[in-house]
C-alpha cells in the first residue's frame, strides 16, 4: 500500500522545483542547486515519468531538451544549466563522465515510458557524440571508462579510476538505446562491459582475464562478498559502494549466488543501520590514510566527516533506487522497509534533505532537494506499478 501522504508531498515538491527549462535540483539556491542537473535532472525525470503527472511528465521534457541542446561540440554532457540565464557549466577542477550516460539513459526514460519519439528522432545526434565521448574516456580501448576524481555523483569523495558504477551506467545507457533501435554495436558494446565487469569487479581465485597484472594481487584484500567499488593502477577502493552494487541487481550483472551475497550483505547492513543505507561503508575517520585525500576535496566548505555526506551519509535518492532493485528482485518486505526509512528521513526538519547523518540520522545536507523526492517516488512505483520493469 503506498504510503499516500509522503508520496503526494514527494509529488508536490516536484512541482515546486519545476521551471519551464527543467527540474532544479533544489528549491532554495543554495551552492548552485538551483539550476538544471543532467545527473539530477534525469532521475528526477524518470521519477515524474513514472507517476504519471501530466505537469511533471512535461518538466521532464523540458529537462531533457534544456540538457541536450547544450551539449559540448565534443560530446561531454553540462553539469548544470542556469533556467535563469541559460549559462552552463561542464564541471568543476574535472569534468562529470556520468553524465553523458544519465543524458541518454533519461532520453531513453522518456521515449519507452510515453511512447513519444519525437525527442529521440531529433537527439541522435546527441545521443552518437555522447556514447563516442565516452569510448574515447576508455583511453586504451579495454571497454571501461577512467573517470577522474569528482568526475562522478560523489563529487567531493575519494574515488577516481575504473570506478563500478560508472561503468554500469553506460551499460544501462546502451541497453536502454538497443530497447528504441535494434543496434548490434550498441548491443556488443554492452556485452563487451558487461564481460569486462564480471572479470575485474569480484574476487575469485587468481582473478583470470583481469584487467591488468597489478589488479590480481590487489583484489586478494577485496571482499567476496560484494561487487568491487572500482580500480586504478595503484589500489583498489574496497569500501562497499550502495549505488554500484544496487544497479549491479537492477541490470542483472550478477549471477544468483552473487545475488544473494549482495542482498544478505545490505541485510546486514540495514540491520546495523536501522534505517537507509550509507552510499559508502564504512565511513572514513579521521585517522584513516584515506582521510588526507578527503580532507580537501570541497567546493565551498568541507562535508565529509565521518558519518556525513558522502562519506558514510545516507542518502534517500540512492536509497530509492536500492528499493527499487529489492522489489525487482522478489525482496518485496525488505523493499518496503527501504521505503518506509525514505519517507522518514524525508519527513525530517525542513524535508526532503539531500542526506542524513549515517549513526545519527539527522539532516545534514541541503533541504527541500529533488531528487530526495525522486527517490521517494521511483521506490514506491517500483512497488506496484510494471513500468518500472521496461526500464531494465
Amino acid at each position: 500500500m503506498v504510503d499516500l501522504k509522503a508520496y503526494n508531498e514527494a509529488l508536490n515538491l516536484l512541482q515546486q522545483a519545476s521551471t519551464p527549462f527543467g527540474f532544479v535540483a533544489a528549491v532554495q539556491d543554495h551552492d548552485n542547486y538551483k539550476r538544471v542537473w543532467t545527473r539530477d535532472g534525469v532521475i528526477t525525470s524518470i521519477a515524474a515519468l513514472l507517476s504519471g503527472e501530466h505537469d511533471l511528465v512535461k518538466t521532464a521534457k523540458a529537462t531533457i531538451e534544456t540538457l541536450l541542446n547544450n551539449q559540448h561540440i565534443n560530446g561531454f554532457m553540462p553539469s548544470n544549466v542556469s533556467p535563469e540565464n541559460g549559462s552552463v557549466s561542464f564541471g568543476g577542477t574535472s569534468g562529470r563522465a556520468d553524465n553523458p550516460s544519465w543524458a541518454v539513459i533519461g532520453l531513453c526514460a522518456y521515449t519507452l515510458l510515453t511512447g513519444d519519439k519525437t525527442l529521440w528522432v531529433k537527439h541522435q545526434a546527441q545521443v552518437d557524440k555522447c556514447l563516442s565521448v565516452l569510448e574515447a574516456w576508455e583511453f586504451n580501448g579495454k571497454h571501461l571508462v577512467y573517470v577522474p576524481q569528482s568526475g562522478d555523483w560523489a563529487d567531493e569523495y575519494i574515488q577516481h579510476g575504473y570506478i563500478l558504477f560508472d561503468q554500469l551506467l553506460r551499460v544501462w545507457a546502451l541497453k536502454l538505446a538497443s530497447k528504441i533501435v535494434s543496434n548490434k554495436n550498441w548491443n556488443d558494446k554492452a556485452l563487451d562491459i558487461v564481460n569486462a565487469i564480471k572479470a575485474n569487479y569480484w574476487k575469485v581465485d587468481g582473478q583470470p582475464n583481469a584487467y591488468a597484472p597489478n589488479l590480481v594481487h590487489q583484489l586478494k584484500d577485496a571482499s567476496a562478498d560484494f561487487w568491487l567499488m572500482g580500480f586504478n593502477p595503484a589500489r583498489i577502493y574496497n569500501y562497499f559502494d550502495l549505488q554500484a552494487n544496487t544497479f549491479c541487481l537492477l541490470i542483472g550483472t550478477g549471477n544468483e549466488t552473487q545475488n544473494r551475497l549482495v542482498i544478505n550483505y545490505i541485510k546486514k547492513l540495514q540491520e546495523n543501520h536501522q534505517s537507509m543505507l550509507p552510499s559508502f561503508y564504512p565511513a572514513i575517520e579521521e585517522n584513516d590514510d584515506d582521510m588526507n585525500e578527503l580532507k580537501n576535496n570541497y567546493a565551498y566548505s568541507f562535508r565529509n566527516k565521518p558519518g556525513y555526506f558522502h562519506n558514510g551519509g545516507l542518502w534517500p535518492v540512492w536509497n530509492g533506487w536500492l528499493a527499487a532493485a529489492l522489489s525487482l528482485s522478489g525482496e518485496t518486505e525488505f523493499a518496503k522497509s527501504i521505503t518506509s526509512a525514505i519517507h522518514t528521513s524525508n519527513s525530517k526538519a525542513d524535508l526532503f534533505n539531500e542526506c542524513l547523518h549515517g549513526s545519527t540520522h539527522n539532516p545534514c545536507g541541503v533541504p527541500n532537494c529533488t531528487w530526495s523526492a525522486a527517490g521517494a517516488i521511483i521506490a514506491e512505483q517500483a512497488l506496484i506499478s510494471d513500468d518500472f520493469k521496461a526500464l531494465f
